[in-house]
C-alpha cells in the first residue's frame, strides 16, 4: 500500500501548487491514499468548509490539521459533520470534530489516520502520549495500518512519540514547523518516521509568510498581521510504502517538487 502524505499547505499558493502537481504525483508513485495537512490552507491560518471541499474534489481523502484548526469560525460546525477533516485527538472532550478516522482505499484496504498535537512550546492541551495509548489499540482493532500526524514544535517530542508507538503504528509523520527534515527512517519494530514533512507553499518567505512582516515582528515585538507570500512555490511530501497485512512500513521516501510562481 502506497500512501502520499503532503506537508502543511499554506494559503492559495500552496493549494494551487498541490492541485497542479497532485495528478502527476499520484500517477508516478501509484499512491492509493492521499493525506494533507491543511491547518494553514485559508490565507495561512485555518481552513474553511469551502476550501476543505476543494481538497476533497481534487482527490485528497484525509485532511489533518493542528493548533490553527479553530482559526476560522465557520469551520466549527463543519468539523462535526465532516469526519475527513481531523483536529488533534488530544484536545479536551467537548471540542468539535474528531481526532481519528478509518478510511478505505480504492482497493478496499482499511487505513486509520490519527491526529495528535504536542505540548512543548504549544498550547497546553491533554497529553498526546496518553491519547495515543488510549486510541491506537481501538484503531488497530479495525486495521493494522495506522498513520499518525504528530503536529508539534519540538523535534524531541515528535521523536519520542515514534519510539513510544514503534511497532504499534505504521508511521509517525511530523508536521507544524514547515521545514522538511532529512531524517526519514524505519524504526526497529516497523514504524516509519520523519520529524517534519515540510511545507507546500511559497519558498521566498518565512515558513510561507511575507518575510518583511515576520522580520518586523521579530525586530520590534509589536503586533503584526502576517500575509501569505508570493513568488516561487514548493511541494513537500513523503511517500509511505506499507504492508497492508501487518501494518509495518516497507519504505519511506522524501519528496520535494518545484511549483510555479504565484
Amino acid at each position: 500500500m502506497r500512501v502520499l502524505f503532503v506537508g502543511d499547505v499554506v494559503g492559495g499558493p500552496g493549494r494551487r501548487t498541490l492541485f497542479h502537481l497532485l495528478p502527476e504525483l499520484v500517477d508516478r508513485h501509484r499512491a492509493e491514499l492521499i493525506i494533507a495537512n491543511v491547518e494553514n490552507a485559508a490565507g495561512g491560518f485555518g481552513i474553511t468548509p469551502a476550501i476543505a471541499e476543494e481538497f476533497f474534489a481534487q482527490g485528497v481523502q484525509v485532511l489533518t490539521s493542528g493548533n490553527h484548526i479553530w482559526d476560522k469560525k465557520e469551520v466549527l460546525p463543519y468539523l462535526d459533520r465532516e469526519p475527513r477533516l481531523l483536529r488533534p485527538a488530544n484536545y479536551p472532550p467537548g471540542c468539535p470534530g474528531q481526532g481519528s478516522l478509518l478510511v478505505e482505499t480504492a482497493a478496499g484496504e482499511r487505513v486509520a489516520v490519527l491526529q495528535l498535537m504536542g505540548r512543548v512550546f504549544m498550547p497546553l492541551i491533554d497529553c498526546p502520549f496518553q491519547a495515543a495509548e488510549r486510541l491506537v489499540p481501538k484503531l488497530r482493532a479495525e486495521t493494522p495500518v495506522v498513520i499518525v500526524d504528530m503536529h508539534a514544535e519540538a523535534t524531541s517530542e515528535k521523536m519520542a512519540m515514534a519510539h513510544f508507538l514503534d511497532g504499534q503504528v505504521s508511521a509517525v509523520i511530523g508536521t507544524h514547523t514547515h521545514v522538511q527534515t532529512a531524517d526519514e527512517r524505519i524504526f526497529p519494530k516497523g514504524t516509519a518516521y520523519m520529524t517534519d514533512v515540510g511545507m507546500t507553499g511559497p519558498v521566498d518567505a518565512v515558513i510561507g509568510m511575507r518575510a518583511e512582516q515576520v522580520l518586523d515582528k521579530f525586530r520590534t515585538q509589536m503586533p503584526n498581521r502576517f500575509e501569505v507570500a508570493k513568488g516561487s512555490t514548493r511541494l513537500s511530501a513523503v511517500l509511505l510504502n506499507l504492508d497492508a497485512q501487518t501494518g509495518r512500513a516497507k519504505a519511506i521516501e522524501r519528496i520535494q517538487l518545484k511549483g510555479e510562481k504565484t
